[in-house]
């Protein structure tokens, strides 16, 4: 016998480096994180949407949060724009998706961070000639280990992060998108609740002139086309003034959708838009104008994926070089003990990763190019609103005028009739004219309002009724926490 060899009593050790190698496997399975299915159901999800109220416990606690102030009242007996603002923030469904892809991206930071695991390799051997007396079996085991090199794991990390950030800014981006969306329904319904009101006092009127010109046709001072001129006018008030109940209705619907609501959740809510007319020299500053071009959340945002595409073309470059691969082994041959250590290497002669680095370099470009894109709109978009703007103040001045001219020629007219120098259809006619004024003003207070709003999103900087700019970041702090909400 060879004194060099074990007999068959060396099998126990064998035996047992296969049970710990079965026992370090099964406890990296137990690790392992178990799927949990969690199946939407159509109709409660759409139960419990429509079931969302402005009374909710959970929006109270994050309006106390994001006021700072605790509320005496609830739920509100009106509400403001900065109110409906944080409502919506709480309820949009476009805010939770833009929040679930943030989480995403910090998930897929972790993944970058990952280091490759190492492989076990078992190659179990059976020598039918061995010698009588020597054990058989001729087990190989190994093991992989990768090696990366080059910074591969930080540009993958690095990479990770800026689509992170990206994705993180992209939430105040769509908290603008549902912030202007709030804004427009709030004051179309404000308009269309004003106009009604307006129309309805024109209508009166007009309906006083159709009965004074009725009864000057009676007597022949009139002829019929005048009376049926005034009729005429009279019925398309009645026309203007169901059309703005319309648009009342709709403006209403388009303001719960902006909430993330069903619309009979604001029956009963009383609406206080406070759109006061203020200067926004603010807002039309060279400052302004700089901090948009380089602060605004979607500029950020793309400059975020522009870092994401070096940090990928830096990766690719890595990527020329190759990874390392130790492979230490064991080996029980026949009673002999035999330890091996392999190193793999990858030879970079028929590939040396150019297509993908050719790539990269392009997508990069195109980064490059979208950013340069984007600048461009911003200014176009600052460049548009602030002429709007300008350009409705100007005009509202001269319909102020107009509007002080016209209640001064009704306050004459008045006076007149009561000193007999004048009929009641010059009076009439008078307060018709200041009628006419007052929505021509009306309409250019929302095309004022409309400009405000439109330069407001264009730099990204919203501005109170104190004429005091919010910053941006806190929209972002805002609305980048998801809401905890009451549970139906």
């Amino acid at each position: 016998m060879n004194p060099g060899r074990r007999e068959y009593s060396d099998q126990p050790a064998i035996r047992s480096v296969t049970r710990c190698s079965i026992i370090v496997f099964a406890a990296c399975l137990a690790g392992c994180v178990r799927f949990e299915s969690q199946p939407i159901s159509p109709a409660n999800n759409a139960a419990q949407l429509e079931a969302r109220r402005l009374d909710d416990p959970g929006l109270k606690k994050f309006l106390e949060r994001s006021l700072a102030h605790d509320l005496e009242t609830w739920p509100p007996k009106t509400w403001d724009f900065t109110t409906l603002t944080l409502a919506a923030f709480y309820f949009n469904p476009s805010l939770d998706v833009a929040r679930a892809q943030w989480s995403a991206t910090q998930a897929g930071v972790r993944t970058a961070g990952g280091r490759p695991n190492p492989t076990l390799n078992l190659t179990p051997g059976y020598d039918f000639s061995a010698a009588s007396g020597v054990s058989p079996w001729i087990p190989f085991f190994s093991v992989d280990v990768p090696v990366e090199t080059a910074g591969k794991r930080g540009r993958r990390i690095a990479k990770a992060k800026h689509l992170s950030e990206s994705a993180r800014l992209n939430i105040a981006t769509v908290a603008w998108h549902v912030r202007r969306n709030v804004r427009g329904s709030l004051l179309d319904s404000t308009v269309a609740d004003r106009r009604a009101a307006l129309l309805e006092n024109q209508m009166r009127v007009q309906e006083q002139m159709v009965k004074l010109l009725e009864q000057r046709l009676a007597v022949g001072a009139i002829s019929q086309p005048d009376l049926t001129a005034a009729r005429i006018a009279l019925n398309k008030t009645r026309l203007d003034l169901g059309d703005a109940h319309s648009k009342r209705a709709e403006a209403r619907a388009r303001l719960a959708e902006a909430l993330g609501v069903g619309s009979s959740a604001l029956e009963d809510a009383e609406l206080s838009p406070e759109f006061a007319d203020r200067s926004a020299a603010e807002l039309t500053s060279a400052e302004a104008r700089r901090v948009a071009l380089q602060g605004r959340s979607d500029v950020l945002s793309a400059l975020g994926d522009y870092a994401a595409a070096e940090a990928e073309l830096q990766l690719q470059i890595a990527k020329q070089y190759p990874d390392v691969h130790l492979s230490p082994g064991y080996q029980y041959d026949q009673g002999d003990n035999k330890w091996t250590l392999g190193i793999v290497l990858e030879l970079p002669v028929l590939n040396q990763n150019q297509g993908p680095i050719a790539e990269a370099r392009a997508r990069r470009d195109e980064a490059a190019a979208r950013f340069t894109e984007l600048q461009a709109k911003v200014i176009g978009e600052i460049d548009r609103a602030g002429a709007a703007y300008r350009a409705t103040r100007a005009q509202l001045a001269t319909t102020d005028a107009l509007l002080a001219a016209a209640q001064q020629q009704q306050q004459s007219a008045e006076a007149q009739l009561k000193a007999g120098a004048a009929d009641p259809l010059d009076r009439v006619m008078a307060e018709f004219e200041l009628g006419v004024a007052a929505l021509t003003k009306l309409d250019r207070q929302t095309t004022l309002q409309q400009s405000l709003g439109e330069l407001e999103d264009a730099l990204q900087q919203p501005i109170d009724s104190a004429g005091r700019t919010s910053s941006t970041a806190s929209l972002l702090n805002t609305a980048q926490n998801p809401p905890e909400r009451s549970a139906k």
